[in-house]
């Protein structure tokens, strides 16, 4: 049977919250980081990176047009995230 939560209460709660799909988790998380963006004073000077600059454009439209390997992808990520820790 669907319960039909507020949306504070399934993020709040942690019995809620592991029953929560992995995408919509993914979207809370680039949501909060945006908004963080907009209060955030070191982040205003730079900008969010918007795609509109042209830099991301044909990657953009492969990955809107569903024209890409996904493994590509991940190793990509993978490669971002281990330079990171660095």
């Amino acid at each position: 049977m669907i319960e039909r939560n507020k949306p504070k209460e399934c993020l709040t709660n942690p019995e809620l919250a592991k029953d929560l799909p992995e995408l919509c988790k993914a979207q809370l998380a680039t949501f909060l980081e945006c908004k963080r963006g907009i209060v955030d004073m070191r982040k205003r000077i730079r900008g969010n990176g918007t795609l509109s600059t042209g830099k991301y454009d044909e990657q953009y439209e492969k990955l809107s047009t569903g024209d890409f390997n996904p493994l590509e992808e991940m190793h990509k990520l993978d490669q971002l995230n281990s330079s990171q820790k660095q």
